[in-house]
């Protein structure tokens, strides 16, 4: 099937969609982007995904190009216009077109502002039956992790030291403490309580931190936000990585050693099944 596309207030296939090359996302990385997943049609912690976005654009200083309810039209049509019961929404919206220069153009360049969506196929069963494997690395990248910037270079380079080392993700640390991951927010249990960061500057609030704080109580797990140690990271019970796309998967072993039994373990059990029940209300 053909995928269609939104690019600056036309639509078109996906093929056809093209930027100048003088646009500041594709010269600088300037730009932020939003992923929102829906479920059955409907869109999954609209609400938060929105405010997100807005927190972006407003952080880099990038003019909104739409009110909530513009947003809220935009991708509810491109959701309608493919068959997928499952989608992953992709929104991007770029500083636009103009002279190359570090510094901001005139506050009259049009922002670039793409959406496009894909199928949303869930982790295989044999990921969440078995967990995943991960590897430990340094964070090395800049000190404005919590704006979803399209700058991604540091991620993708953590995400591929991964992928080379047969993992599914990676997890890192700054300074001897847990951050997250390439493309998630990491998870420690200990002793039946769930950790994880502080929201700071440092990592990316994912939505579902918002959606543990609901989840944790009425999986009956006591959730605590705090500054993790690497050692308590490598003496957890569980670990697991939470994001739109993969939802909530275990991690099972840590750069080749298990993690905990070497099995998902409870607390990741009643999490996951809480967290299908919330895609169900929503």
């Amino acid at each position: 099937m053909t995928q269609t596309a939104w690019l600056n207030g036309e639509w078109m296939p996906l093929e056809d969609a093209r930027v100048p090359v003088l646009d500041r996302g594709f010269v600088f990385g300037d730009g932020i982007y939003e992923v929102v997943p829906v479920y059955a049609g409907r869109k999954f912690r609209w609400a938060q995904h929105l405010a997100r976005l807005q927190r972006s654009l407003a952080a880099v200083s990038i003019r909104n190009p739409h009110d909530e309810a513009g947003w809220t039209r935009l991708v509810d049509e491109l959701v309608a216009r493919h068959p997928w019961r499952d989608q992953f929404v992709y929104l991007q919206v770029t500083r636009g077109v103009a002279r190359r220069d570090h510094a901001f153009p005139p506050s009259d360049v049009a922002p670039t502002v793409f959406a496009m969506t894909s199928e949303l196929v869930a982790p295989p069963a044999a990921q969440r039956e078995q967990g995943v494997a991960a590897v430990t690395l340094a964070d090395e990248r800049w000190l404005r992790c919590d704006i979803k910037t399209t700058s991604l270079l540091g991620n993708v380079l953590a995400r591929q030291a991964a992928v080379a080392a047969g993992a599914a993700e990676c997890v890192m640390f700054r300074d001897g403490f847990l951050t997250e991951g390439a493309a998630s927010n990491i998870w420690v249990v200990r002793n039946g309580t769930l950790f994880g960061p502080p929201k700071d500057n440092l990592v990316l609030e994912g939505i579902r931190y918002g959606l543990m704080a609901e989840l944790a109580p009425q999986a009956g797990v006591p959730l605590e936000i705090r500054r993790i140690l690497r050692e308590e990271v490598q003496a957890a019970d569980e670990l697991m990585m939470s994001s739109a796309t993969k939802e909530l998967l275990p991690i099972t072993r840590l750069d080749g050693r298990p993690v905990g039994s070497g099995r998902p373990g409870p607390v990741y059990a009643a999490l996951y099944a809480a967290y299908q029940r919330a895609k169900a209300a929503a």
